[in-house]
């Protein structure tokens, strides 16, 4: 296991807070000064660590894309044919420890924010490649070339649309395990069709 140094440490306080920051102030008016006094330093902090705001905002959006990645990849370890391996890619889309009130907000924010900056539109592009790519490679094994690519944007589509909605309740905490079980609903049907 590789030991962490202070840096990796601070950075992960800096992108902690900034997630709680963006949630509660919003992408657009976060302040530098507000994220560093949320993980108890300067925004001199953020500049050290990070170089800028955007490049922490990219920092932590990186993070969140791993999250996804983990997760995709654990759940890939137990399948052995497509359809577990369709289902693992709509499980990790709302795992435990991705699908949370203060991640699903500032997931949307930033890639509500991606058209207008170059790292942030980058990111987006791989991601929405990425889950399309899975998406393609699953649905290929399961279903006729007529009906797959329909099949694929209504899984996307109904994915979004949760963290959409997601993002904008009020609740203090997300339910994960409904998600994920509301997904496979979708996606039976999608397959039966």
């Amino acid at each position: 296991m590789t030991r962490k140094t202070i840096r990796d440490i601070r950075s992960e306080e800096l992108i902690d807070a900034a997630i709680l920051a963006v949630h509660e102030r919003g992408y657009g008016v976060v302040t530098m000064s507000e994220i560093a006094a949320r993980a108890g330093t300067s925004a001199a902090s953020i500049n050290y660590y990070f170089g800028s705001k955007e490049q922490l905002m990219e920092s932590t959006m990186r993070r969140l894309l791993d999250i996804l990645k983990q997760a995709l990849l654990l759940r890939f370890e137990n399948t052995s044919n497509a359809h577990e391996r369709l289902m693992a890619i709509c499980d990790a889309n709302f795992d435990d420890a991705l699908f949370t009130v203060e991640q699903t907000s500032v997931w949307i924010q930033f890639w509500s924010h991606a058209p207008y900056s170059t790292s942030l539109s980058r990111l987006h592009r791989i991601n929405r490649s990425r889950v399309r790519s899975h998406f393609r490679a699953e649905l290929k094994q399961l279903l006729p070339p007529e009906t797959r690519e329909t099949v694929r944007r209504a899984l996307q589509a109904y994915m979004d649309g949760v963290w959409l909605e997601a993002a904008q309740t009020e609740a203090e905490q997300l339910a994960p395990a409904d998600a994920r079980r509301a997904v496979r609903d979708v996606a039976a049907l999608l397959l039966a069709r």
